[in-house]
């Protein structure tokens, strides 16, 4: 995958996946083989939750297990450090835990299977990353999900790879189109306000004309109809810290001057909305914008599902997506897993 070079470009990208098993430890361990192989870079390495373990508890599949090379730091708990593969040495252990025991910084010495458990939150996972660039990191790998996709939040990584499906239906079209409607939310506009707004993480807000930011004490967006003589009584753009749905979309595409509304959210992470909804609210005049835009560099495909047990022509998957999205490299990662190998 020619993605490689421009996954060096960064200090730190995240694995997300549409859902579980589309193929992101697959695509976490290509990159790691690939780096391994032909570049000479000290690799950071941390996750999201638990990563690496034999099998889905969900589904009771085998899951792919994260092999790691020399010359990588790695970040996991004591419990699940105990169970490495490799030779490796302690550098840092801090008194923040999870469940399974204190958090363990160590280097691998030789190659071999980890499992990986890492921070729970936003702020931590950045401290994560941060620590990792400070024990010489070229660069950080953070395994991450669609379904704790917050922690993927373009605030954490500079740069997002996407994996996509068959688990996600039988049908091409349709993982197309729910792949495409994410792609879509990577693409809003970054607010020209950005640097007002990055500290705020609670609350709506309106932002008047001469950029005054001021609290609407509204205390959640299914709220919002009830407050509607507050809403827009200082302007028609706001700030909301939490997630939108489709319920807020369709009640602003309702209202008298909805081509004047202008809702500002973090970062796509925050948007869970469907994508009639999205038309519908844009096609009135209404308009979204980010505090953070996101850097998505590509999509890798996997046609098998392992919870369902079919398979599909990864081909007609990606030619649906080419169909939708035309400058994001898209690969089949489980070709190019085995043409590595």
């Amino acid at each position: 995958m020619p993605f490689i070079d421009e996954i060096l470009k960064y200090k730190s990208v995240s694995f997300v996946g549409m859902e579980k098993n589309t193929g992101k430890t697959q695509t976490l361990n290509y990159v790691l083989k690939r780096l391994g192989l032909f570049y000479e870079k000290k690799i950071g390495l941390t996750s999201i939750g638990i990563d690496g373990e034999k099998e889905d508890i969900l589904h009771k599949t085998s899951k792919p297990e994260i092999i790691i090379n020399p010359n990588t730091i790695f970040v996991t708990d004591r419990t699940l450090y105990r169970q490495k593969e490799v030779v490796s040495d302690i550098l840092y252990v801090t008194q923040r835990r999870t469940a399974l025991g204190e958090i363990v910084y160590a280097e691998a010495k030789t190659k071999g299977k980890v499992l990986l458990s890492g921070p729970s939150t936003t702020k931590w996972l950045k401290e994560v990353v941060e620590k990792l660039n400070s024990l010489g990191c070229d660069i950080v790998l953070v395994d991450g999900a669609l379904d704790r996709r917050s922690l993927s939040s373009p605030l954490i990584t500079d740069a997002m790879i996407l994996s996509t499906g068959a688990v996600l239906s039988r049908s091409e079209k349709i993982i197309a189109k729910k792949t495409y409607l994410l792609y879509l939310l990577t693409l809003l506009e970054k607010t020209e306000l950005s640097n007002k707004l990055m500290d705020i993480d609670n609350g709506i807000y309106s932002i008047t004309d001469n950029e005054e930011i001021i609290p609407l004490n509204i205390p959640s967006t299914l709220m919002i109809e009830s407050y509607k003589d507050v809403l827009f009584s200082y302007g028609y753009k706001l700030f909301i810290s939490g997630i939108i749905t489709d319920k807020l979309l369709l009640w602003l595409k309702m209202q008298k001057n909805v081509e004047n509304i202008e809702i500002i959210v973090k970062d796509f992470t925050k948007i869970f909305c469907s994508k009639e909804a999205l038309d519908g609210f844009f096609h009135k005049g209404g308009k979204l914008k980010v505090v953070y835009p996101a850097n998505l560099i590509a999509i890798t495909v996997n046609p098998f599902s392992p919870s369902n047990g079919y398979h599909l022509n990864s081909d007609n998957i990606i030619k649906e997506l080419k169909k939708y999205i035309k400058d994001i490299p898209i690969y089949n990662i489980i070709k190019s897993a085995t043409d590595l190998y």
